[in-house]
């Protein structure tokens, strides 16, 4: 008896001694995760890398297609100007500003021509331009030239439209009245008479010149205009990208 009493009290001394090796596992597993720290976390999916960007360089010359009509004879500084691209403009093959965006500017200043000398003249400048998809950017552009157009001419950094000149259509029209004033007055009073009716018709053919304007500049709807960046144009790669699919 004695000794079963001893053999028990050395068997609860032991302890933990005595214990399941599964039950010492499961005891240390907190103890060796703390130290562990926490789960490593799955590696990061890569990310794509962003499409390069597209800078269209100062100095482009871009052909637009005046969607309204405009006149030195009523145009005001201030009104719009709507156009639209005539032609794709590209870049190392792939179509960066596609035909048919949208241009919208507006006219800078007029001067309608002088009543004895001064071409009519007029600026206007394009200010934005928005995409098929509705992406909008501000752009400094100014006109270039007028393509076929023969009586205007552009002139300076800012593109001054300049009307044609009145000489040619001055001395016409002092021409048309000094011939048929001549005519009058031969029939009249012979050699005197054709020379006072030479120079009564000088006189109101001069009249006319001085009471009638020169010509206006007439630009219609559908008239080309030729636009030149004045700064390089940086546009949005994402958004460009946007634009490509849809096309």
């Amino acid at each position: 008896m004695r000794a079963s009493v001893a053999l028990l009290a050395l068997a609860l001394s032991a302890g933990v001694g005595l214990l399941p090796a599964a039950a010492q596992t499961s005891q240390d597993a907190p103890h060796l995760t703390s130290r562990s720290g926490a789960v490593p976390e799955a590696p990061a999916k890569s990310q794509p890398d962003p499409p390069p960007g597209i800078t269209v360089p100062a100095g482009t010359k871009i052909p637009l297609t005046l969607k309204q009509g405009i006149s030195s004879k009523n145009a005001r500084p201030g009104d719009p100007v709507y156009a639209q691209t005539a032609f794709p403009i590209t870049q190392n093959d792939h179509i960066v500003i596609p035909a048919g965006t949208f241009v919208q500017g507006e006219v800078r200043s007029v001067v309608r021509p002088g009543r004895v000398k001064g071409r009519a003249q007029l600026q206007m400048s394009f200010t934005s331009m928005i995409f098929p998809n509705g992406y909008t950017i501000l752009l400094p552009g100014a006109v270039q030239n007028t393509p076929g157009s023969k009586d205007n001419t552009v002139a300076g950094k800012e593109g001054t439209i300049q009307g044609p000149g009145g000489k040619g259509k001055d001395a016409g029209t002092i021409a048309a009245t000094t011939i048929p004033g001549a005519g009058i007055g031969a029939i009249a009073g012979g050699a005197e008479g054709a020379g006072i009716g030479a120079a009564t018709g000088g006189v109101i053919g001069l009249a006319t010149v001085l009471l009638t304007r020169g010509p206006e500049i007439h630009l219609a709807t559908g008239d080309s205009v030729e636009m030149i960046l004045e700064s390089s144009l940086d546009l949005n790669p994402v958004k460009m990208q946007k634009l490509a699919s849809t096309q």
